[in-house]
């Protein structure tokens, strides 16, 4: 038995996120390179115009965990991740994808037929996490290329890749067949063609 993970099993709290969340979010993800820190007054917005579709985990009162996540405008059948963050003292025993779970199955992302997030090339953290979640959920992920380090990003940061992800669980066309969710995806994706990626 892993009393660790029992622990955490029992007395993680999983709520759409608040206001008052801004400034802890703020210090999370400070404490948690290599992730791209933001002001504190974009959490708080984060935290007032995203609530419902964004996730907070509790244990004893602190944040250890946060998913940024929202709906584009131009998509709205996709849940954008934008950012996972979870505290040193919660990895290791599933947080993120209990966080990620707990999002699509909300009444606010019901209508959603998949997640997409970007990722740099080098973070393995984060790469495990949406394969084990993709997984999880018998959906297939597909990568390509969205933002260039050189194009994009002045070559300040790393090359970003966008990954998408379908069917997500209990979700309108969960019961198609996968060639579906493949050019669903393949066709959903708005950059230049690149190289695919599948599970």
């Amino acid at each position: 038995m892993n009393t660790r993970n029992d622990l955490f099993t029992d007395k993680l709290y999983l709520r759409s996120p608040q206001v008052t969340d801004g400034y802890a979010l703020n210090r999370l993800v400070a404490a948690s390179p290599p992730l791209d820190r933001n002001s504190v007054y974009c959490n708080l917005l984060q935290c007032m115009h995203f609530a419902d579709t964004s996730v907070a985990a509790e244990l004893d009162g602190e944040l250890v965990g946060f998913i940024s996540a929202y709906i584009p405008p131009n998509e709205p059948d996709t849940l954008f991740v934008w950012q996972v963050v979870v505290a040193q003292s919660a990895r290791g025993i599933g947080v993120g994808k209990r966080m990620l779970h707990w999002l699509v199955g909300q009444p606010s992302c019901e209508k959603t037929l998949r997640l997409a997030t970007s990722i740099t090339a080098d973070n393995q953290a984060s790469w495990a996490l949406f394969e084990s979640f993709a997984k999880s959920c018998n959906a297939l992920p597909v990568k390509t290329l969205l933002f260039q380090r050189d194009k994009h990003f002045a070559g300040q940061h790393e090359d970003e890749y966008l990954l998408r992800i379908a069917p997500l669980p209990n979700h309108p066309n969960d019961n198609k067949p996968m060639s579906y969710h493949l050019e669903n995806l393949r066709a959903g994706l708005r950059s230049p063609a690149s190289q695919y990626w599948l599970d």
